[in-house]
């Protein structure tokens, strides 16, 4: 019998095939539940375009889910009868995606109320039941039209042009207007202000602290000359669709040599010339997961640079693979792949540089890897999706040298025993690998914890809290004594700016090159004002509140010489 072959045809048609009984009933109600609700070509842009900037990072391109939940049509749609249920798989619908959007959950997801119209809601809530839009693939020659040499090597500057103290500069995201605020840190002014991609996620430090690297959300790189008068931008280039981490090459003999960069979309990582950003390489990550299934969109997480190696360390969030890529000889590139656990995002170095912590926090697992030997040293149990950041290293007074990470969806933070070489640390070796302590929090949302070598104190923000009174503060532990609940600080109280209807969100606590200060963005809508409130870190008074029209929804703070050398 010949067979037909029925691809993306509507509800309609394969009922009419199945009654001529050329597919089956359960295939025909399948396909009309597969009908999306109704969205003009203006209604379906807007949807791509509020996807793309609020919704993608968690949800994935193609919706398929990571630190987010699957958003793909199969269960957002209401079955054809208008029941919610199949199976005892729950199918949303637009009038209980449309709640969710707006209210958020307790598993992380912000409220989306005060930041999106209802029509803008409403959109959304349609927009997820369409097919998912599948961007354009981006190849090496792509990078290569897109890259602009602004200023050649030979141009720039043979030393710097001020007396500015470059290891105490800020580099600020200004999320919504696509900018990057360079702020002294000494004076607390806006040095210079400069565009960059969207919604930049980290900016980087070149290994000699001369060069910022900034990626946007939308895959731009920009690549910032400090020493400059005034900072400027000297080369750029895109990798992509959609991209969150770079980083260089810092071991001896290839300081500012290469510069590496992570796609979301395309699922891939490029190498670039350090000092210009010409792209070299483009290395595509799709493949098998660690639960031995292909993937279509692994997208490239977190990335740092070894210390002790030529190597970085490449996070694959859905595959569960840690990638240690050998860049000493670029066209045989040598890459040690690691087993871990899904869904890699953020990490840290622990205090001896030797080994590298990442969250899986669809396992509820932080992943550590041995950079020495190039193997698996453990895979630690913690509570609901762990959100490090980076995460923060202090020497607790019971346990010994431990790493910080905080949790989006517990309220919590979890502290690892790091395993040490030095004989003064021996006797904690059993608890290596172990969480040792955790730290009570108010609520679920942390994003970062922080701390700082000259520091006894560990600050943990709750911007993802869906009160106004977490998400709105940060909170302070002691670290001589972590029995004692941590003190709660007011950010947008101290900040002096006048309550608003929308929230005003404290997030990301950075210090000072030398330990004395912290630094706390409150991120507010586009529309409001927002401001740095910076503390002085032995009193946890403030110090002074960086506020400025030009400071439009700060998020992410990068002091230069802690991130060029991961203190942390």
């Amino acid at each position: 019998m010949k067979r037909i072959r029925v691809t993306r045809t509507s509800g309609a048609l394969v009922a009419s095939l199945a009654l001529a009984g050329v597919v089956p009933i359960a295939q025909a109600q399948q396909a009309a539940a597969a009908s999306p609700p109704p969205m003009t070509a203006q209604e379906k842009e807007i949807g791509k375009k509020v996807y793309f900037e609020r919704c993608a990072g968690c949800h994935g391109v193609l919706r398929k889910g990571a630190t987010g939940k699957n958003l793909e049509p199969h269960w957002t749609k209401k079955l054809p009868d208008g029941s919610t249920q199949e199976g005892g798989t729950l199918k949303l619908g637009t009038a209980r995606l449309d709640k969710i959007i707006g209210l958020g959950t307790e598993g992380g997801m912000v409220n989306y109320d005060d930041i999106l119209t209802k029509e803008e809601i409403d959109i959304m809530a349609r927009y997820i039941q369409q097919v998912p839009d599948v961007p354009p693939e981006f190849s090496l020659k792509d990078m290569e039209a897109s890259w602009k040499l602004l200023v050649p090597v030979d141009q720039r500057p043979k030393k710097p042009q001020h007396k500015v103290n470059l290891k105490n500069i800020f580099a600020v995201t200004l999320r919504d207007t696509g900018e990057l605020a360079l702020i002294d840190g000494d004076t607390k002014q806006i040095w210079q202000i400069l565009k960059t991609g969207y919604a930049v996620h980290i900016s980087r430090l070149s290994a000699s602290g001369r060069y910022v690297y900034t990626v946007g959300r939308d895959g731009l790189v920009t690549l910032i000359d400090l020493w400059y008068e005034k900072p400027t931008t000297v080369a750029s280039i895109k990798l992509g669709a959609d991209a969150r981490s770079v980083d260089t090459s810092k071991f001896k003999g290839f300081e500012d040599k290469y510069l590496i960069g992570g796609g979301y979309w395309p699922p891939q990582y490029s190498i670039m010339e350090g000092e210009t950003l010409k792209p070299l390489k483009v290395v595509s990550t799709r493949g098998m997961t660690v639960d031995g299934e292909y993937h279509p969109e692994p997208r490239v997480a977190s990335i740092v640079a070894s210390h002790i190696k030529p190597e970085w360390v490449v996070n694959i969030k859905e595959t569960g693979q840690i990638l240690l890529v050998d860049y000493s000889d670029i066209k045989n590139l040598k890459t040690t792949t690691i087993e871990s656990a899904k869904f890699l995002h953020d990490g840290g170095w622990d205090a001896s540089k030797r080994y590298f912590l990442v969250a899986a926090n669809a396992s509820h697992k932080v992943a550590a890897v041995d950079t020495k030997t190039g193997k698996l040293a453990a895979l630690v149990d913690t509570k609901k999706i762990p959100h490090p950041g980076r995460g923060a290293n202090f020497v607790h007074p019971q346990f010994g040298p431990v790493w910080a990470t905080g949790h989006l969806g517990d309220a919590v933070v979890s502290l690892i025993s790091t395993a040490s070489d030095k004989k003064e640390h021996a006797k904690y070796k059993a608890n290596n690998w172990k969480v040792v302590q955790e730290l009570k929090m108010p609520g679920a949302g942390n994003l970062f914890v922080k701390t700082h070598p000259k520091s006894k104190n560990l600050w943990a923000d709750l911007p993802m809290n869906p009160e106004r009174e977490n998400a709105e503060s940060v909170y302070v532990f002691t670290m001589t004594d972590l029995s004692k609940p941590p003190l709660k600080i007011d950010v947008a109280k101290d900040s002096g700016l006048p309550v608003t209807k929308a929230l005003r969100r404290a997030v990301h606590p950075e210090y000072s090159e030398d330990g004395s200060e912290v630094w706390i963005s409150l991120w507010g809508g586009k529309t409001n004002q927002s401001a740095i409130v910076v503390y002085e870190d032995k009193t946890m008074k403030v110090k002074k509140v960086i506020t400025d029209p030009k400071m439009i929804t700060p998020t992410g703070k990068f002091n230069v010489y802690n991130t060029q050398h991961d203190i942390y």
